[in-house]
């Protein structure tokens, strides 16, 4: 490998089965061995879990903020995606004067792709990240769109929900008028599936998050973000769910 290269690379952050390199304008997901599994079934599962996050995220991109798959590798086991260069909310939500109005775009966000059975499985704050839109952001947004839209109409039929639509009816939320965006980041442990149970854990995920790491006032924060996730069509449906899975929760502690 070229020594430049290496030197040129940062990581930034390590998961509990990937490092995040950054290296320019991308970062690289990088899934290691573990050498507690058996090679053959470490191999196989690395594999896969790179396939389904790479096709995850391109799924995803169509409906909301998230980074853009460059390339991917499933022989190095590897996802070059676009980095995004704003603020974690885990480190900054806080301590910002619109952080309503922020949560309730991840609300929003987490609506649209529950609405086509995009499931997280790892919904946080530190998987969110804040872009104020910026001059130059916003004319990273336009080459965005221009290429979301050479990848529909690259294909004269997609498929969401599995149901089959004109690609001209598919709704991409790329408005370059608003003054910011929340990025949904790492889809290492998401999903597809109809089921409004798995959409109910990923709401119980962020509330657990708002009162572990902004316990200050997360009550508040998570109003703002049901607010927002209330525009899904399945919302009644998943908040009903999200309190049985909170019944149960509560039961478990019980029974300790």
């Amino acid at each position: 490998m070229n020594i430049w290269k290496i030197m040129k690379q940062e990581i930034i952050a390590h998961a509990a089965e990937a490092v995040i390199i950054r290296e320019g304008d991308k970062v690289i997901k990088r899934r290691l061995k573990k050498g507690y599994r058996i090679p053959e079934l470490d191999e196989k599962l690395r594999k896969l879990r790179t396939r389904n996050e790479a096709k995850l995220l391109e799924k995803a991109l169509l409906l909301v903020s998230c980074p853009k798959v460059i390339k991917s590798d499933e022989k190095t086991k590897e996802i070059d995606m676009e980095f995004i260069n704003g603020k974690k909310l885990s480190e900054n939500l806080d301590e910002l004067k619109n952080k309503c109005l922020i949560i309730e775009k991840a609300g929003e966000e987490t609506a649209k792709l529950h609405d086509n059975n995009i499931i997280h499985g790892d919904l946080t704050t530190s998987n969110m990240i804040l872009v104020e839109n910026s001059e130059d952001n916003k004319v990273k947004n336009i080459k965005l769109n221009k290429s979301i839209n050479q990848l529909i109409n690259n294909s004269k039929l997609i498929k969401i929900n599995n149901k089959t639509q004109n690609n001209n009816v598919i709704n991409i939320n790329k408005d370059n008028s608003e003054s910011f965006k929340v990025y949904i980041i790492d889809f290492g442990l998401g999903f597809i599936s109809p089921k409004i149970e798995d959409k109910a854990v990923d709401l119980h995920l962020i509330k657990q998050a708002l009162e572990a790491k902004h316990f200050q006032n997360w009550k508040e924060l998570f109003s703002n973000f049901l607010k927002g996730y209330k525009k899904s069509k399945e919302a009644c449906k998943v908040l009903a769910q999200l309190e049985k899975v909170e019944a149960r929760g509560r039961y478990r502690k019980k029974a300790e």
